[in-house]
């Protein structure tokens, strides 16, 4: 019987045949694969001709296709929709592919033949994207612990393995909780809830067969909850739920995870000879080094600190007024913040919710995207890994580019948050390999037959990872090592915030925005009203998000901590963290930082891509036109289809000219004025 994971797939467009995969198929096509990419490192190792470009660099590229493409659809399942069965391969692939990862860059053999093509490069006639591909693949054996020998290289092969094993651990604890918890809504829990929220808190009772409506940790339902409940008491008992992932004792507890981790990156960055991780990490990234990280932070942090404070205390009183002494706690903050959201701007949620249906907010994601770069997009039914899941042709010119798959709802299943992912990135080594591209979002699911709502929070975040997915399609590369968003982190969420700008054209909320049961456009006064109150309650989010990069920065730059929950205490004491006002992610589920090396030491990449987000945009300003043709053409040539190819700061400049100061940023939050 064959294995479909490792069958030729003749689904449309060379999908995952997933009608036909089932979770007992996965150990052993990695099994499969594993041996036949040590095959293929082994032959290139052992290659008798003299290294050379394809008979080394390239043929590292294709080494893994086969393991590259089974794990495509096992990490996106894992992901996106997990199970028991899922959560214990995940436990049995991470020390697997860590210990296959480490016998190639310990490989002395592979090495020499990288380091000789390295030596020769000026006399090989290659091309720029040839040069870029070298350098980082040499670069990435170095490190890995390529030049380390002995019982240093043991170390650090062990070291990885632990640190694969806890990453896992580390995203299972938090979905456990996340899964785990809700609270019950009875007749009374109700009071100030608008309809949109009971009818989701009713649709998520009736998936967990609660037997009425609920909160559960999903952002997309305990946010509305904060911000509109009445009872105190239950903001609180939600709030502190949801801040207690990760922390709550037993099995699922994060913090003992976190210590561990900590450790072993400062023992994985010593042993290749780096003062911190900090400093190994950001090595390769815009920002190159721990002091430019604080300085940008701390230049935002000051003026939003001080827009936090001035609302607190406004905040406060509003608190008073209601009949509560003390002072104003986190889980009173959206509620007063929504108050005064709606005195100030005469907007409210609840009327402002009919007008972003998803359904909508998708077709103009799309048609931004159409008038920008001439894209379209055609739904077609096929092998999906599950009901909710919508996918697109996407195309240019009559041509194929690319498949975008969206996945928008919550579900226990899926891990919390919102992300970009591809099954498949392109690539012309192998072939014109077109992407396929996986949006994941949280949303509140709909009752049967009702229409999906969203914030106007959730619509900026389906926009966000649209731009991700544009940073996939566009790619237009020869190795897919260097394809899509494989760029420096902090240069991988400009794409995504940049295109989060095309959600406040106010042309195109005037066309898409229209009400759930009417059909009218959004009134052009509400619309201004929305669009005036952009950059409301903008001191809490910057305070909240800094606050978790300063952490984060603080953890990797220096000794790790020995107890994270009492470093993390400090850092916050020593900015002086308003009282009202908690980390965005605190550390037993800062899974960006401990779910993986991803963002660790790089949770401050967004902030890092925000300045040059806002001072991209400025280039359609400029030319007067959103969606001004060349400057949009300029924009795909210069970042959306280079990838990895070129610098990310060239990549940039070449773009505008120049590298953006923080001013935009600090105008664009509308902090520029902060005392």
């Amino acid at each position: 019987m064959t294995n479909p994971l490792l069958d030729d797939w003749t689904t449309p467009f060379g999908l995952p045949p997933f009608d036909v995969i089932s979770d007992d198929d996965f150990a052993p096509a990695v099994d499969a694969a594993l041996a036949e990419s040590r095959a293929n490192i082994a032959a290139i190792a052992e290659n008798p001709d003299a290294p050379d470009f394809a008979n080394t660099i390239e043929a590292l590229e294709r080494a893994d296709d086969t393991l590259g493409r089974v794990l495509g659809v096992f990490y996106n399942l894992a992901g996106a929709d997990s199970n028991p069965a899922r959560e214990a391969l995940q436990r049995t692939f991470a020390p697997l592919l860590s210990a296959y990862g480490s016998e190639v860059s310990e490989n002395k053999a592979l090495f020499a033949r990288v380091e000789a093509v390295w030596e020769n490069r000026d006399t090989l006639d290659l091309t720029d994207e040839q040069q870029r591909v070298l350098m980082l693949t040499r670069r990435g054996f170095v490190r890995s612990g390529a030049n380390l020998a002995g019982k240093a290289a043991e170390d650090l092969r062990a070291v990885k393995s632990r640190l694969s094993v806890l990453g896992t651990e580390f995203t299972q604890n938090l979905l456990a909780d996340e899964r785990e918890w809700f609270m019950v809504l009875g007749a009374d829990d109700l009071a100030g809830l608008p309809d949109f929220v009971v009818a989701t808190a009713k649709a998520a009772g009736a998936e967990k067969d609660a037997g009425g409506p609920i909160v559960t940790l999903s952002r997309s339902l305990i946010v509305p909850f904060l911000q509109f409940s009445e009872r105190r008491d239950l903001r609180q008992k939600a709030y502190e739920a949801w801040g207690a992932r990760g922390a709550n004792g037993g099995e699922t507890d994060n913090r003992g995870i976190a210590a561990e981790t900590l450790k072993l990156r400062q023992d994985r960055a010593r042993l290749l000879g780096y003062d911190s991780f900090a400093d190994f990490k950001l090595e390769t990234e815009m920002a190159g080094t721990p002091k430019a990280v604080r300085d940008l932070l701390m230049q935002v942090w000051e003026p939003a600190k001080a827009a936090a404070e001035a609302d607190a205390a406004i905040l406060e009183k509003m608190l008073h007024a209601d009949g509560f002494d003390g002072q104003l706690e986190p889980w009173d903050w959206r509620f007063y913040a929504e108050k005064r959201r709606k005195e100030l701007h005469d907007l409210d949620e609840a009327e402002l919710k009919p007008y972003l249906q998803l359904d909508r907010m998708i077709e103009a994601a799309f048609a931004c995207a159409n008038r920008l770069f001439g894209l379209e997009f055609a739904p077609f039914a096929g092998p999906a890994y599950h009901p909710d899941v919508r996918m697109w042709d996407v195309s240019r010119d009559g041509e194929h580019v690319a498949v975008f798959i969206g996945d928008y709802f919550a579900r226990g299943s899926k891990r919390s948050g919102a992300w970009c992912s591809a099954m498949r990135s392109q690539q012309r080594l192998s072939g014109d390999i077109r992407p396929h591209v996986v949006n994941v979002c949280n949303f509140a699911k709909p009752e049967a037959g009702k229409p999906a709502l969203l914030s106007y929070d959730d619509a900026r975040t389906l926009f966000h990872e649209f731009g991700h997915a544009l940073h996939q399609m566009l790619s237009d590369v020869t190795y897919e090592s260097i394809s899509g968003t494989s760029v420096a982190r902090d240069f991988v969420e400009l794409p995504s915030q940049l295109y989060e700008h095309w959600l406040d054209v106010p042309e195109v909320l005037s066309e898409f925005a229209t009400h759930a049961e009417t059909g009218a456009p959004m009134p052009e006064d509400l619309l201004n009203r929305m669009l005036g109150a952009a950059t409301y309650d903008m001191g809490f989010q910057t305070v909240e998000y800094v606050a978790s990069a300063l952490v984060d920065l603080g953890f990797h730059d220096g000794p790790a901590a020995a107890d994270p929950m009492q470093r993390q205490a400090e850092i916050l004491e020593e900015i002086g963290m308003p009282h009202a006002i908690r980390m965005r992610h605190a550390t037993p589920h800062f899974a960006h930082v401990f779910a993986g090396d991803g963002y660790s030491s790089g949770y401050y990449s967004y902030m890092w891509s925000e300045v040059m987000d806002a001072d991209a945009f400025a280039a359609f300003e400029e030319a007067g036109n959103p969606f001004d043709p060349e400057t949009a053409k300029l924009l795909e040539d210069t970042v959306l289809s280079s990838g990895g190819s070129v610098d990310a700061a060239e990549l940039y400049k070449a773009f505008r000219g120049r590298l953006p100061g923080v001013e935009a940023l600090l105008k664009g939050r509308g902090l520029d004025k902060a005392a």
